[in-house]
């Protein structure tokens, strides 16, 4: 299944130019803090995503009450929530954002695969805390100028996490001014998964970033262990989505520490 991140970007292009980011609102952002959270959680600090499918699992959950869901997971001990905004294989959509923004007062992520101005002045007025940028998509040239982006977003009160992959990607990612990096135990172009993958990246690393590991995390026990790795914090989607009891989910995650 290789070549799904050039995928993922000329998905982004039918995005842009079908109007997906043509947002009429203009929303106010959270007041909090998330990097002051992470640093000061006794407890795992989760982004929890709000995700109906993805290109690896297909079909996650039914398309149904997105701001529901948000406050269950809320209601667990989730500190920030990530919303898909892309349409395409993942299900995605603005007014899902928008709809949990007007009723969450937490840090919002708006997921997408970002590689135009354009989906970032859509995130600033749906009223997202961050963007998310990946690494290979620059790394590889399907997108140019990283710090211009990120220069972008940050004019437009947007702080930046910035995912990388692979070792290289990382120190790549460690030379421009993201806030926050995180490490994607998937290989975006083959869907492959290996938990590992944080492990690897953070074993000579001397913590100067706070870093998120993403993708694969099921257990209180993969909590437990990228902790140990040197994560800081923890993006879960998936098995979050598909358990029939959100909140008890995410509450079991969150006190793994």
């Amino acid at each position: 299944m290789e070549g799904i991140l050039r995928k993922l970007f000329e998905n982004s292009k039918t995005a842009i130019n079908d109007g997906i980011y043509d947002i009429k609102e203009n929303l106010s952002q959270s007041n909090q803090d998330f990097i002051k959270i992470i640093k000061e959680n006794q407890h795992a600090t989760l982004i929890t995503e709000i995700k109906f499918s993805s290109p690896s699992l297909g079909e996650i959950k039914k398309k149904s009450d997105p701001v529901g869901i948000a406050k269950s997971m809320i209601n667990g001990g989730a500190k920030a929530l990530s919303i898909l905004t892309q349409p395409h294989l993942f299900s995605g959509s603005p007014e899902f954002f928008i709809k949990i923004r007007k009723e969450i007062k937490v840090p919002l992520l708006m997921k997408d695969i970002i590689i135009d101005k354009i989906q970032i002045d859509a995130a600033k007025k749906i009223g997202a805390d961050y963007i998310l940028l990946i690494q290979s998509l620059f790394d590889q040239g399907f997108v140019n100028e990283i710090d211009e982006l990120i220069e972008y977003g940050h004019k437009n009160s947007l702080k930046i996490l910035l995912e990388s992959h692979t070792g290289k990607e990382f120190k790549n990612s460690l030379k421009t001014e993201a806030d926050i990096l995180g490490i994607n135990n998937r290989n975006l172009d083959t869907l492959e998964l290996d938990i590992n993958n944080t492990k690897r990246i953070l074993e000579n690393y001397e913590q100067s970033r706070i870093v998120i590991s993403e993708s694969g995390i099921e257990t209180p026990e993969d909590i437990r262990f990228l902790h140990s790795c040197g994560a800081d914090a923890f993006l879960v989607g998936s098995s979050i989505m598909k358990s029939d009891n959100i909140k008890e989910r995410v509450s079991q995650l969150v006190n793994a520490i």
